[in-house]
């Protein structure tokens, strides 16, 4: 059964400070249409600055990002710790929603995705015509940081699973793991109301840095980890709001506040990963296996899988006949490129990373129009034609970076450091291998080389321009 996009039936409200900034905010959630994705917005700034929730935009520079946060920016609009209302909107199946802050930060509520969650099934979960689009795990995927012990891996599945381990070698915190195998079934009872937690030896750290202005023992675990003691009890009293006495609950938390889990920091892990990943900008099809994840490992792997998911979609829409080991075929290659027998000079692509790099091939046979009258009783390919077939190949991956692909056309303004390096006989098979160097808002440079049997033939360095077709 064809899955349907998501989106809410009428706009609902939460309020309260966020996490960070101790700034009072009001997030809306507002009904989007169609393929519409999920997009932020802050009401309190001059400029309607729409930042999408993709991780194209997240910022990688920042103190409150490497302490925990998911934070998005876009010309000058910046939306910190997005990752539980993402995680709530993730758990819950919306595709298309617009939300709306009055501050730089979302209300943190109790730690969890509880509130958002209730906020949004208050709103009425709507469901739309158009068919969901996938992200579908083919192959195996993995991402691993030996310095930090992260292992994070997608494996194809027809449907979504999920398993988290966490492991800080810890005595106040153990080994844990937890999984979420139905989302419909186990999202909104068994995970959403997990809440955020940090260790004691932290919250010094994190009060010195100016953030969590608005934590307390009502929306974050204390793990403690160190006696009390050793740690200035006065400033963690006054940052957290504590009325009374500071101490090391039987169960090893701050003032013996209760889990709402056994393995509650597990389950909030999952959270945070579900709603990192929601930052592909599409739901997943597969079984995500992660092994001590945190945000800045869950947002490198979202940016390999959203490169994964791209290529899937052009592939979808210009291939239509599925062939191991091809991108596009000669058909997909056609309904690219404007050019056409006896011009067209590209068999097929079979390798494609979106604005970065594309291999292509060509098959030279004896039949080819050139070699009739380019050195005929000794049949050599022109060398311009393995540069124009190189250019090509380039022209793919420029238009297959531009959002409307259909309406553009590559000229080549230049070429730079040609190099024919051996002659291609009929019967060669050129492999051509094409790099983006650089990309402006008109122009872009690549480099490209030609092989056969794994020798340059040919090297070049590209300059063209995407004009409207």
């Amino acid at each position: 059964m064809v899955k349907k996009q998501r989106s809410i039936k009428k706009a609902a409200s939460y309020t309260g400070v966020g996490l960070h900034t101790g700034k009072r905010s009001t997030i809306t959630f507002k009904p989007a249409p169609e393929n519409y994705g999920i997009v932020f917005t802050r009401t309190d700034l001059p400029d309607s600055v729409e930042v999408p929730a993709l991780v194209d935009y997240v910022m990688q520079d920042n103190s409150i990002d490497s302490l925990r946060g998911t934070n998005l920016h876009k010309d000058g609009c910046t939306i910190y710790t997005v990752e539980h209302v993402l995680a709530a909107v993730a758990g819950l199946q919306i595709d298309n929603l617009r939300i709306e802050l009055t501050a730089g930060e979302p209300p943190v509520g109790d730690g969890s995705a509880m509130p958002f969650v209730n906020v949004l099934l208050e709103a009425e979960i709507l469901e739309q015509d158009a068919p969901k689009n996938y992200l579908v795990v083919e192959e195996t995927l993995h991402f691993h940081n030996a310095n930090k012990g992260i292992d994070i891996v997608a494996l194809p599945l027809d449907n979504f699973r999920i398993t988290v381990m966490i492991d800080y070698k810890n005595p106040a915190l153990g080994s844990q793991h937890s999984g979420l195998f139905s989302m419909e079934k186990e999202f909104i009872t068994e995970f959403a109301p997990a809440r955020t937690f940090c260790f004691l030896h932290e919250v010094e750290m994190l009060i010195e840095q100016g953030l969590i202005k608005g934590g307390s023992l009502d929306n974050a675990v204390v793990i403690c980890d160190k006696e009390l003691e050793d740690i200035n009890m006065s400033k963690i009293r006054e940052s957290l709001k504590i009325n009374g006495k500071a101490f090391v609950g039987e169960n090893g938390i701050l003032n013996n506040r209760t889990l709402r889990f056994h393995n509650e920091p597990a389950r909030h892990k999952l959270l945070d990963m579900l709603g990192d990943l929601y930052l592909v900008g599409a739901p997943i099809k597969g079984q995500i296996l992660a092994a001590r994840p945190g945000h800045q490992s869950n947002i490198e792997f979202a940016r390999r899988l959203r490169e994964y998911y791209l290529k899937q979609q052009l592939t979808r829409k210009y291939q239509t006949v599925s062939q191991k080991g091809v991108v596009f075929d000669i058909n997909a290659i056609k309904r690219i490129l404007p050019h056409r027998y006896p011009f067209l000079f590209v068999d097929r692509i079979v390798e494609f990373e979106a604005g970065k790099r594309i291999v292509g091939l060509k098959n030279v046979t004896g039949n080819e129009e050139f070699f009739q009258g380019h050195f005929p009783g000794h049949p050599i390919m022109p060398g311009v034609i393995i540069i124009e077939a190189m250019a090509q190949t380039g022209g793919i991956m420029l238009l297959n970076g531009e959002e409307n692909p259909d309406n553009k056309l590559v000229y080549f303004m230049g070429m730079d450091k040609v190099r024919f390096r051996k002659p291609v006989y009929p019967g060669a098979q050129l492999i051509f291998e094409c790099e983006l160097l650089r990309r402006r808002a008109t122009s872009c440079k690549m480099y490209g080389k030609a092989l056969v049997d794994g020798e340059v033939v040919a090297e070049a360095e590209l300059l063209a321009a995407i004009v409207d077709r």
